[in-house]
């Protein structure tokens, strides 16, 4: 039996269900709620609606969007020719901070044949549009280190070969700052053989 009223409960049980909120966490964003001021909560609330309403993928990357195309997409300070291929919108935030230049193109997912994900479920078809249709002359995959990833960016590289399009990978090395005993033997692996000229 809770010690908590039925609608606390309710709160904190949906609170549970976002990613990375576990039970505790979820009971003290409940009691964030119950001593915050009414108007904070009904903006909180606002927010959440005009997320749900408002928000779209991007009709060319499938980037976040409130408009067809999204900013990036909108943006014609970019380097047209140059698309960076990520698994999902969130990936484009922490390449943001890279100062790329690009454009982007989301694959909603990667390849991973246990959850029942397969190339078909992807944007990989929309991808081998646009390079068709853009006259592109590079695809970076940064889709991430797992055997997913990789297998994701093996299979892309593949169906751009006969495209005529520079295909690249993003480099993963050692972190910087870190010390070379704490990293492991594939980290340093790829940092080996992602090496460049100094």
């Amino acid at each position: 039996m809770s010690a908590y009223p039925k609608s606390v409960d309710s709160l904190i049980e949906m609170l549970s269900k976002i990613p990375s909120v576990g039970p505790k966490s979820a009971e003290r964003i409940a009691h964030y709620v119950l001593k915050a001021q009414a108007f904070e909560i009904k903006n909180l609330a606002d927010a959440l609606t005009a997320v749900k309403q408002n928000i779209r993928n991007c009709s060319r990357c499938f980037n976040l969007a409130e408009e067809d195309l999204c900013f990036i997409c909108q943006d014609f300070k970019r380097n047209s020719k140059l698309i960076c291929v990520v698994e999902f919108s969130k990936d484009i935030v922490a390449i943001e901070k890279s100062q790329f230049e690009g454009r982007y193109h989301v694959l909603m997912g990667k390849i991973s044949p246990i959850s029942g994900i397969g190339p078909d479920q992807l944007r990989i078809n929309e991808l081998l549009h646009r390079v068709r249709s853009e006259n592109l002359e590079e695809v970076l995959l940064a889709t991430s280190a797992d055997m997913e990833g990789e297998a994701t960016a093996m299979y892309i590289s593949e169906q751009l070969k006969p495209l005529n399009v520079k295909v690249s990978r993003i480099a993963y090395g050692i972190p910087v700052g870190s010390s070379l005993d704490y990293a492991d033997q594939m980290t340093l692996s790829r940092a080996i053989s992602g090496r460049r000229d100094f």
